[in-house]
């Protein structure tokens, strides 16, 4: 079994990327900049902007479905991120050092299980999720401030 983790297509935010001040926040979006090289998740780069570097945080709708699951929470994209991360049967250097929660959706997106990974956890913990045969996706959250991370699909 294989899976892919994906960040979000950076041509999605392309009104939020250099946007003034006054424009980010009729969108109920603000621009911040990272004051330390961890800490500011990119789901993007599904990477870690580095000190210095502007971001922009605003509320983001991760699971659109017509469920009682559909969710939607503050993440950061870097405004230098131009990549789409994809990794295949490696977890990103975001899930590194923090604890990532992984919400497991059926194909009705519909939860039906989750786990909890610590530091390097994460691929054991996607795998054991991806041993049931109804579990269609995953969601990575970091665990503790709740927020989405990244898209995991099961390869075929």
């Amino acid at each position: 079994m294989t899976y892919q983790i994906t960040g979000l297509s950076i041509n999605d935010f392309e009104k939020l990327i250099g946007a003034s001040e006054d424009d980010l926040a009729a969108q109920g979006a603000v621009r911040v900049v990272a004051d330390a090289d961890i800490g500011w998740p990119c789901r993007v780069s599904l990477t870690d902007a580095k000190s210095g570097e502007s971001l922009i945080l605003f509320n983001y709708l991760s699971h659109d479905v017509a469920t009682p699951y559909r969710s939607s929470y503050a993440i950061f994209i870097n405004e230098n991120s131009t990549e789409r991360a994809a990794h295949i049967d490696e977890t990103p250097s975001i899930f590194d050092g923090r604890p990532i929660a992984f919400r497991a959706f059926d194909s009705y997106g519909f939860l039906k299980d989750a786990r909890l990974a610590l530091s390097g956890q994460a691929d054991a913990k996607i795998r054991d999720l991806f041993d049931n045969d109804d579990i269609a996706y995953l969601h990575a959250h970091n665990a503790a401030h709740g927020c989405f991370v990244a898209l995991v699909e099961r390869q075929k």
